[in-house]
């Protein structure tokens, strides 16, 4: 058995421009129809088998273990809605949940029934079993699960390549009928008007980039046969701008939000008007950014907008539905508190923020005066990741949340509230419904999570969120992984990973670095991160891995690096930047031809990107900066430490060139044991998969248990050979 890695073929290409000749060798590669490019990757992902064919034993250890840890038969938390109580079901052996739904027995109750504890389900029924909607197919994705008002019609949406263009269909669910609707090419959502006379949904351009709104009509007498032809109700031509459509959380309007990276823009109709005209509430401001949802605040009907105009960091305002323009300021902006979103209720509005890079909650009862203080809920650790969600209802009793932490696995709790005379909450309660179940005595008083801080070449102060077992020395010896973003305002937060657990049992130090360009610090954090600023990434990536070695955390011959998609081109570019500082690096679906893509307005979602990146095509100084950091640009004659390349083959994000290119410019140019096969360097393209790579639990564990076993091999050993 050779274990020769594959030598892509040069067909060298030169591009200019400002003046500026590169010579291209491997772009060829781009051609999805040519037979040479899929024999390369097919030849990669045999050379990626053979190189790690000892690790078999290991990978099936670790899936074996991850599956020991899951209760594979499961059912998430009800969430009622109107007359039901919806759910999902896993089933061991089955790859895909089941959604399922009863009906609610007690109208006065919101404590959802206790389904694992054996409590009787009455007259349940089975919506959507996206086991049988697989068959046939090697990949899977659900994108709209949307029941109508009334709740009698279903309209769900599927993608079977990886592409994201899905085929809506519509089910009526009082007969199980799968009516003969059918939309194909939409983006992943759907959104039913008031009365379920229509359904609206968005189409994507050349360059997928979810551009149009449309309209189908249902026929509204029997709701069992299609309308007339869809009417497209909204184009967006700026190729800046997405376009989305959804409901207010109180159901009355219909919602179309534009937003570029920098500027968005809504557009409000009255749900039971589905024909009418769709009015702007606020217009587009480059550089201004705004959220938009319904509240009725002293019997007054209000938009509250979170928005960026003059707050960095964001305030929350209100403006009348009616005469939508002056703004009142209800929570204003903090240089220490970035306001993220907010949930509306009858009752309360519910604000999530970040402030000292941890996601909180509070909560704003609404008084006939207006709205109480903010109140804040404490879920009593010194780390923790926490969200609104499930749900469904205007106007409960109760809030539901969820948090989570490196020690403590997802828990789902009803926040229970009790006002005072005044309006202001007088006294709460987090009751807890359910905790994801970790099998195999999963103990958290046997691990230990810290919150460190890095400091940057340029002074500035990185956070880092750390776990490890506490039986872990500090002594340089505990091999780690250290996992990054940084970009596009996306915070990486302290959360559980039952799968994380082979890593940490085998005395493994796991760490984010919370670097600039991603959101844990706020928008100033993000702003320092990006365009002319984006090397601040790739340094504060690299201070913090000097950092855990320099504090006994790990070595740098036991440190693995991991990012994916834009993390991936953090990993291409501390690649470049710092070698020696890891001993390997797992780049997922990574975006290290960065400077390629963004010169292609041709190429999927290349110019909303600009505004993050910074435009190439037009701006010399960003194309010398981006030149100056991409890693396909600056592969080196170094030595390079271990490297794993994952992509897919269907990806429109990050496309499989990008890492296949990297691959092959690495293996041609790489010096001391990367050229001499002494550190892996190695690519594996999952055929038929998307951005997220395969579908499917069991698939994705399988895919994980194969990333796991290589990061493990490469952290304990002195050098792995191919």
């Amino acid at each position: 058995m050779s274990l020769t890695p594959p030598v892509a073929e040069r067909r060298p290409i030169t591009r200019t421009h400002h003046g500026d000749a590169v010579v291209d060798e491997y772009e060829w590669l781009r051609d999805p129809e040519d037979p040479a490019t899929i024999a390369y990757l097919e030849a990669e992902n045999t050379h990626a088998d053979e190189a790690t064919a000892d690790l078999e034993s290991l990978r099936g250890q670790i899936f074996e273990e991850i599956k020991a840890r899951t209760q594979e038969t499961d059912l998430s938390v009800p969430v009622r809605r109107a007359g039901w109580w919806y759910y999902t079901r896993t089933v061991e052996g089955s790859q895909y949940a089941i959604r399922c739904r009863c009906p609610v027995l007690d109208a006065d109750s919101w404590t959802p029934p206790d389904l694992e504890a054996g409590e009787d389900i009455t007259d349940e029924q089975v919506l959507l079993d996206s086991n049988v909607e697989a068959e046939g197919h090697e990949f899977f994705s659900l994108g709209a699960f949307s029941v109508s008002d009334d709740e009698n019609l279903l309209a769900w949406s599927v993608d079977t390549t990886g592409d994201e263009r899905y085929t809506i269909r519509i089910k009526d669910l009082r007969t199980g009928e799968v009516l003969p609707d059918e939309i194909t090419g939409a983006s992943a959502g759907a959104t039913w008007s008031a009365g379920a006379s229509h359904l609206f949904y968005t189409t994507v351009d050349d360059a997928w980039r979810p551009h149009q709104v449309w309209r189908h009509a249902l026929d509204p007498a029997s709701a069992t046969a299609p309308g007339t032809e869809d009417t497209l109700v909204f184009e967006e031509p700026d190729e800046r701008y997405f376009v989305g459509i959804g409901r207010t959380h109180s159901e009355k309007y219909l919602v179309i939000g534009l937003s570029s990276k920098v500027t968005s823009e809504y557009l409000a109709l009255e749900a039971d008007q589905p024909e009418g005209e769709f009015r702007v509430i606020l217009p587009r401001r480059d550089g201004v950014e705004y959220t938009l949802e319904h509240a009725v605040i002293g019997g007054e009907d209000l938009f509250l907008v979170l928005h960026n105009d003059g707050a960095l960091n964001f305030e929350l305002a209100s403006t009348p539905v009616d005469e939508p323009g002056e703004l009142t300021v209800l929570v204003p902006g903090s240089d220490t508190t970035r306001l993220e979103d907010v949930d509306v209720f009858a009752r309360w509005v519910v604000l999530s923020y970040r402030r000292d890079a941890l996601a909180r909650i509070s909560i704003m009862p609404i008084t006939a005066s207006g709205l109480a203080p903010q109140h804040e809920i404490d879920f009593g650790e010194e780390l923790f990741t926490s969200g609104v969600g499930g749900n469904a209802e205007w106007d409960p009793p109760v809030v539901r949340v969820g948090m989570g932490s490196f020690v403590t696995p997802s828990s789902v709790f009803d926040y229970r509230i009790t006002l005072g005379d005044d309006g202001d909450v007088a006294d709460d309660e987090l009751v807890l419904l359910k905790q994801a179940p970790v099998l195999g005595g999963y103990d958290p008083a046997a691990y230990e999570q810290h919150r460190v801080w890095a400091t940057a070449d340029d002074g500035t102060r990185v956070p880092v969120s750390i776990v490890c077992r506490t039986d872990v020395a500090r002594d340089g010896t505990a091999p780690a992984l250290l996992y990054g973003y940084g970009s596009y305002e996306a915070s990486m937060d302290p959360g559980f990973s039952a799968m994380r657990l082979s890593l940490l049992d085998r005395g493994f130090v796991f760490a984010i670095a919370h670097v600039r360009g991603g959101g844990e610090l706020g928008r100033h954090w993000y702003d320092d991160g990006k365009m002319l600023n984006k090397r601040n990434t790739f340094t504060d990536f690299v201070a913090v891995a000097r950092h855990l070695v320099d504090e006994g955390w790990t070595s740098s011959d036991r440190l693995v690096a991991e990012g994916g998609s834009a993390g991936g081109l953090l990993m291409g570019a501390v690649a470049n930047l710092a070698p020696d500082a890891f001993c390997g690096i797992v780049a997922a679906v990574p975006f290290v031809d960065a400077l390629t893509t963004i010169l292609d307005p041709e190429l999927p979602l290349t110019v909303i990107e600009w505004d993050e990146w910074g435009d190439p095509l037009h701006d010399p100084e960003v194309y010398a900066y981006m030149k100056s950091y991409s890693p396909y640009e600056n592969v080196g004659a170094h030595p390079y430490p271990a490297i794993l390349a994952v992509t897919s083959l269907h990806d429109t994000r990050v496309m499989f060139v990008e890492p296949a290119k990297w691959v092959a410019r690495l293996r041609a140019t790489a010096t001391g044991p990367s050229a001499t096969g002494e550190a892996q360097i190695l690519l594996k393209t999952e055929m038929h998969g998307g951005h997220g790579g395969v579908s499917g639990r069991y698939a994705a564990w399988k895919e994980r248990a194969w990333e796991l076993a290589w990061i493990i091999s490469t952290a304990t050993s002195a050098s792995r050979g191919a």
